[in-house]
């Protein structure tokens, strides 16, 4: 039997950990001990933060394990690229890693190699802006966070040390981002990799609360583009995969295309995009097993890309208010066959402030994108 190592045990894990052991395959799970369900769902947990990385590959030598992986986190994939690269495994290379959980290296590579992406300066206080003319709207973001955390948009300068303190608060490293603001509509783009050939998987149309925190209310594949604009945004994002050395797994790229079509890449993650978009909505919406072939590419073989079954429109809405649950209501009362999985309170307290406060969520999918529409937030929530 098969030996796979998973970074993390939280909900984001779930679908990787049970894939596996549907596949047959010894499951062994790392993360701090907090009660989170891949503890007990997995076949052997080990009580190890996600980030004590030699700890992590001691452990992975003694368990002699055949891959190791994660979805949906940068911090778990810098340790999964770490210890596969120590044990000769299939992985990223370290410098891969580095570039591509680091916002401000990442745009130093976009614009050593052409990649078209917004301008962006690295800073630790806005002391280091003082000689610097900026461009209003601004972008601040932590330079190592994902799920819209720590993020501000700024009209003007009014705010603009509050911004980049809150940033530097909520990342890792305690630095920030202060970048253009990118115009227009944004997507999400998942591939997966097999010696430095990437195939595309889905593109996704996001729905966000726009100004200032942009935390995203729902997601939708696939999205409703022209072909021409899809075969350029394959082209960008290939290119972009290219630059940051991506050659392996999964990736997952945030874009923004303008209304008169220019493209700006936003980040590229080394790893399956989150909310239920690589785990639920690639395979709901094209037939193919996102998950699957994760594992089968951690372990060394080439990823089935065969369709499971002919798909169709997948999409899910997160909930933020009573308004939202009163949308599901709908669902259930018009088409109730559409919903495929739904996690929805009975009351709501508090309040959303990023992607991992939101209250629930409710993943559906039907034959016409025209059926899923009506039930997703509004387009001038963007």
């Amino acid at each position: 039997m098969k030996k796979l190592a998973i970074i993390g045990a939280s909900y984001l894990q779930e679908p990787l950990i049970q894939k596996a052991i549907d596949m047959g395959i010894e499951t062994h799970v790392f993360a701090w001990q907090c009660g989170d369900v891949g503890e007990n769902l997995a076949d052997y947990f080990y009580p190890i933060s996600i980030v004590e990385k030699d700890e992590i590959l001691n452990k992975c030598r003694e368990i002699g394990i055949d891959g190791i992986c994660t979805i949906a986190s940068d911090l778990a994939a810098i340790t999964v690229n770490y210890v596969a690269n120590a044990m000769g495994l299939v992985a990223n290379s370290l410098e891969c890693t580095e570039v591509s959980t680091n916002k401000h290296l990442m745009r130093e590579r976009f614009s050593k190699n052409g990649n078209p992406s917004p301008k962006s300066i690295m800073v630790e206080g806005v002391q280091d802006l003082a000689d610097v003319n900026l461009e209003y709207p601004v972008i601040v973001k932590p330079l190592d966070r994902s799920g819209s955390r720590g993020i501000t948009k700024l009209g003007d300068a009014n705010g603009l040390e509050e911004a980049i303190e809150h940033a530097r608060a909520e990342g890792f490293v305690k630095k920030a981002l202060v970048e253009e603001f990118a115009e227009g509509q944004e997507y999400s783009v998942e591939c997966i990799s097999w010696k430095g050939e990437h195939s595309f998987l889905a593109l996704t149309h996001k729905y966000t609360t726009g100004a200032p925190k942009f935390i995203e209310t729902g997601h939708l594949e696939p999205a409703p583009v022209e072909e021409a604009l899809l075969q350029r945004i394959k082209t960008v994002v290939f290119e972009a995969l290219d630059s940051l050395g991506i050659t392996y797994g999964a990736s997952h790229s945030e874009l923004k295309v303008s209304k008169n079509g220019v493209i700006k890449i936003i980040e590229i993650g080394g790893r399956m995009g989150g909310d239920f978009i690589g785990s639920n909505l690639v395979e709901l919406s094209t037939g193919i097993d996102f998950v699957q072939a994760v594992i089968q590419v951690a372990l060394g073989e080439e990823p089935s890309l065969a369709k499971k079954h002919s798909g169709g429109v997948a999409a899910v809405r997160f909930i933020f208010s009573e308004e939202d649950i009163k949308v599901f209501e709908r669902i259930m009362e018009e088409r109730p066959e559409i919903v495929i999985q739904a996690d929805v309170p009975q009351e709501i307290s508090g309040e959303v402030t990023d992607s991992s406060t939101r209250f629930g969520y409710y993943l559906m999918m039907a034959d016409s994108i025209d059926i899923l529409k009506q039930y997703l937030p509004k387009e001038d929530e963007i």
